[in-house]
Parts: C-alpha cells; structure tokens; sequence
C-alpha cells in the first residue's frame, strides 16, 4: 500500500484534471487537499519537468498524459529533500495495443485500469484489437457470443482515456483475419478463403463501409488501423475463381484503395500493417526475407495510409534497421509495433521480450520514427491474462522518456506505476524454458503449454525433453510464486493462478519423465508410483481450473473461457484414462501400445533446440483434431 500523501496541485492544469487525477491518485496514495503541499504546475515545451527543492515542487507538462506520468515521478521520490527530471520522449506518440480478439474481451472495468496504469507510464495513445468484438447495428451476427464491445461501451472507455490525456483509436481487420465473422452462413457470401475477405465484389464494400462506421464512431480521434496483415491466399480462393489469375500486389491495391475512400469519406486518417507489401516477393511467403521491395511491391503502396512495420522475434538491431531501410523505399509514412510476447502460453516470456523490444527500440529511435505501439497478442485462446503486459507496457514507456533500457530503474519504476514486483514478472518466463532447454530461433519454447495439453498416452514431446528435469524445475517455481502471491495483494490472484500451474505442471511432467521407460522397461512399481503421481496432477488441475476461471472471469468478459474449460477438461480426461490404463497393465492386463511406441523428436531441431508448439492441435495428438 501506498503511504497516504497530501497535496495541493495548482497552475496550469489539463482539461479535466481533477477527474483524472482522482483515477491515477489512488495508485500513488496522493490526496488532492488544500491542506496538502503545493505543487506548482505549468505547461511547457521539450517534455515533462519534475523538481522538489527548498521553493517546493515544481511538474511540467507538453501532453496531459505527461502530467501524470510526472506524479508518478514525484511518488517515486517523494522521500528525497530535492532532485530535478527532465524527460524529452524519443517518439511523437507511444502507444499499447492490447488484443481483445482471441477470445478474451477485457472487461470496460480491466480497460480503465490499463488506461490509468498507461497515464503513469506517460503512454498517449491505446487500440484494442478487435477483429469482430465491436459492434455493427447492422451486423447482428458480427461478434455474436463473442463478448463484443457495444458502442455505449466504447464510448465511455473514449471518454475515460481522453480525461487521462490518451487517445483512443480503432483497430480493426479490412481484408484478413477475418475468420470469426465469416464462418457464420449470414456472411459465407463474402470469403475469399476462411480468414479472408474477398476484394472486388460490392457486397464487401457495404460490408466494410458499416463496418468502419461503426468502429470509428464510438471515438473521439480520427485515427483509425484498418489491419490488411497476413491475408493468406488473396485472389487464390473465390477471387480466382470468378476472376481468373491476377498478381496478389494489383489486388491488396485496388482493395486498399476501396477501403481508403471509405477513411477519406468519413474523415479517417488510416494506418495499415506493412507485411502484405513484402509477402508477395518473398520466395517462402515470409515478411522478412523478401529482400528491397520490388517495382509491383512500391506501386501497390498508397502514400498517404500509414505502413506499421511489425516485428516481434529478431535481437539484431541491425535486422530492424534494414527493415526501415525497405520501409523508407515504399514511400509511405512508417510507424513501428514490437512485442510483449503474451501469446506463446498460459506465461508470458519476457526474456523474448527484453531480447527483442529493446534492439527494436533502439533501431526506431536512430530512424526517427514517430509512432511505436507495444503490442500484447492472445493467439490460441488468450491462455496468458494481459495484466502479464504490465511489465512490458512499463518497458516501452521507460526507453521512450529515458532512450535506454535500465534494469533497475525498470524495477523501480514498475513498482510505483503497477505496485508489483518487476521479478514476478520477469520470472514468467520460466514456465517457458527448463534449465537445459534450449529455445530454436525467432520464438522461444513454450514448455508449459505443451507440457500442459501433451497427452499422458500420446507423449509427442518426450523425444524433446528427454533429460530434462522439468518436474524438478516446476516445484521450485511453485514455490516461488507462492511467495510471490503471498506478498502482493493487487496481483495475488494472478501469481496464485501460477502457483498452482507450477503444481499441476510439477506432478505431470514427473509422469512424463518416467512413465515411458517404466511402461518400456517393465517397471510396475514406478508405473503404480506414477499413477498416484498423476492421480495428483489430475487433482490439482481441478483446482488449477476453478483458479483459471476465477482470475478470467475477473479481468475478461465471460465469453471464450468456454475453450479453455474445454482444454482443461480434456486435460483432466486424459489424466483419468491414463491412469485407469496403466494401473490394469501393473494389475496384469496389456501395456498401452501409446507408451510402447519409438520415442522420436518433434520439434527439436538438428542443433538440439526446440521450437515449441504454439496451438493446442499440435500438441494433444498426432491425429486431426477437428473441433
């Protein structure tokens, strides 16, 4: 808790002051008195100003938002008799985009509390990703049973950021990742393919003019991301089909072309992911590796939308800086979105993240660019709950006011802005790796999430982890996050929540360690030993799902964590048949033929790394899963 610190604020104050002051106070335990100690405020140039000497203390402000980052600075020092901070940002504007698309939809409630945590970071610009989770009145099967944002909410979500000197814009999809609209049979007519919507029929054209009225409508700015990244298989599905063959590049044009005359006319000023402009002269299909733009590549571009280059997975400053390079050859403004890896599992990986973010961050500094978004994606079910982001949110804001990226000053920083422990955080990204776990290129390895689903029977990753003492690694983790839950309150339901993720991933991945070379080696007594182990495990996942549900249900809308039910159940399923099965083989019946099978690699690679498995389907079986 806060020490409780009364002051009195008064200048030149920003629109709306006392109503933001009261959302961000409480985080800080100011109390705004006029009994309190004056704090002088003015508005200025080049940043924010924060100095206490024997005059009193003194804030500047350039962008609202920066006020309240600067009584985040003032909290941090409060103790000091005199000291001075002067921050310029690196970039015009910071921004956070969190993913309320992949199933989990951020309660309004969790939102304002991003928005405030945003305020004390110095953040000023938020999206919230939302495929099909807004509302289109004309649409009413568009984010059906999806936990869609109604316009009333978004409105009010507007309202409160705008008081906190943020401004909110629209995220949304025009061309591909579209697949949770189009599957209904009230929108099949307008596929391409499943994730993408097909160019040049007029009825999509209708589509998206209601689609980014509606989405624009709930904001006050006129900014607008209209999406267009990763559009596999454009003008190859029904395109073609009633088309003929045309070359992807011709087609991304005139598609974007529509969709900007629907901007221009509701006075929209567009940005776009950049990717789909270097697929097509890629030879694998990659963003990457495409070499400089072609002449097809530059005449698709459309000058005046906005190219938001993303790239969440080199650690080579150079790499970024050759990407500006290609960016700066199309001729369109450019912006820049890293990444706060959230989506490889039920833990975040901050490792991948500070190796990533920081280089990347340093590339868009020397190029001048002046839009960097943080971003925090839910691929495969939204396992990890976003309050995991903090840290990285934290991450971006600190290299923008301060242009490095200092451990200890991150800590100290988060531990004012968030009232956690940077630690807790940092240390989530060993549910990912196990000591002699090594992670392959791009992404890194998610072992608890295929250690989580791998199957007790149908065990694809015992080639992978042979070796590899994860039982032993997940008990002490479990202990480490028992304590970490003990000694925070604001994030004790979370750090629980991975307490018990330890405990279940602790009795399973001893179960999967010794199962087979005791089934393989006709070892009954550490088989009936295993069984009582999974017998455990099985337990505790029970446990571990009513603590899922209960720390979803607290941040997120209700709609989604019907998947994840589902996996844990089938998880809890699984562990049940293992165990009747394996205690009839040590009773004198057959041994299952599962355990008896060659143990081969799956995703080690010849170097001895492992690439992981990012979706559930991977990992449960080697048959398709059709769900």
């Amino acid at each position: 808790m806060q020490q409780q610190k009364n002051i009195f604020p008064c200048g030149a104050l920003p629109p709306r002051f006392g109503e933001a002051f009261e959302a961000v106070a409480r985080h800080l335990g100011f109390v705004r008195t006029e009994r309190g100690e004056r704090v002088q405020i003015e508005q200025g140039k080049n940043g924010l100003l924060v100095k206490k000497s024997a005059q009193g203390i003194f804030l500047r402000w350039e962008k609202p938002v920066q006020l309240y980052r600067a009584f985040s600075i003032l909290c941090e020092r409060w103790n000091e008799t005199e000291f001075c901070v002067e921050e310029r940002p690196c970039f015009e504007t910071l921004g956070m985009m969190l993913d309320v698309s992949r199933n989990a939809v951020l309660r309004p409630e969790s939102l304002k509390t991003m928005l405030e945590r945003m305020a004390l970071m110095g953040m000023d610009l938020g999206m919230m990703y939302t495929e099909d989770t807004y509302e289109i009145p004309e649409q009413p099967y568009f984010g059906w049973m999806r936990g869609r944002y109604s316009i009333a909410e978004l409105e009010e979500l507007d309202d409160y950021a705008a008081a906190l000197g943020i401004e909110l814009c629209p995220c949304i999809q025009t061309l591909g990742h579209l697949n949770r609209a189009l599957h209904w049979p009230a929108l099949a007519h307008l596929k391409e393919n499943e994730e993408v919507i097909l160019a040049d029929d007029e009825r999509t054209y209708a589509f998206l003019e209601e689609a980014i009225a509606a989405a624009a409508a709930p904001y006050r700015s006129r900014r607008i991301h209209i999406g267009m990244d990763e559009a596999d298989g454009v003008g190859l599905g029904t395109h073609l089909a009633r088309f003929g063959y045309e070359d992807p590049h011709a087609i991304i044009r005139r598609h974007l072309e529509r969709v900007k005359a629907i901007t221009d006319r509701l006075g929209l000023s567009a940005m776009m992911w950049s990717d789909m402009y270097f697929r097509p002269d890629s030879p694998t299909g990659d963003y990457y590796d495409s070499g400089m733009p072609s002449q097809k590549s530059m005449d698709a571009v459309v000058k005046d939308v906005t190219l938001v280059y993303w790239d969440y997975f080199h650690e080579d400053k150079a790499d970024y800086a050759q990407m500006f390079k290609k960016h700066r050859a199309l001729g369109a403004p450019t912006a820049f979105a890293g990444g706060i890896w959230t989506w490889a599992g039920p833990a975040a990986d901050y490792d991948k993240t500070l190796a990533c973010a920081v280089p990347g961050l340093e590339a868009a500094k020397e190029a001048g660019v002046p839009l960097v978004l943080a971003t925090a994606w839910g691929d495969n079910g939204a396992e990890a709950n976003l309050q995991t982001a903090l840290l990285g949110m934290q991450l971006y804001a600190e290299f923008n006011y301060g242009g490095n990226c200092d451990a200890a000053r991150l800590a100290r920083r988060f531990e004012v802005c968030c009232g956690a422990d940077a630690r807790a955080f940092l240390r989530l990204s060993a549910f990912n790796t196990a000591p002699g776990m090594r992670s392959g290129p791009m992404r890194p390895v998610n072992a608890v999430k295929f250690m989580l689903y791998q199957d007790p029977l149908v065990q694809l990753y015992e080639g992978d982890t042979q070796g590899i003492a994860m039982g032993e690694h997940f008990a002490a983790l479990e202990r480490e996050y028992a304590a970490y839950a003990q000694a925070s309150e604001t994030y004790k339901p979370l750090f629980e929540f991975y307490r018990q993720l330890a405990g279940v991933l602790a009795c399973k991945c001893e179960w999967h360690e010794r199962i087979g070379p005791a089934v393989r080696g006709g070892d009954k007594q550490t088989a009936q030993r295993m069984t009582e182990r999974l017998r455990e495990a099985e337990a505790r996942a029970k446990r571990l799902r009513a603590s899922w549900r209960e720390l979803w249900n607290s941040t997120n809308k209700p709609f989604g964590f019907e998947v994840i039910d589902g996996r844990m159940g089938a998880v809890c399923a699984r562990m049940e048949t293992a165990c009747t099965r394996v205690q009839a083989w040590v009773e004198g019946g057959e041994a299952p033929p599962e355990l008896l099978e060659r143990v081969l690699p799956y995703t080690r690679t010849a170097g001895g790394a492992l690439m992981g498995s990012y979706a559930v389907g991977e990992i449960v079986s080697a048959c398709k899963i059709d769900v």
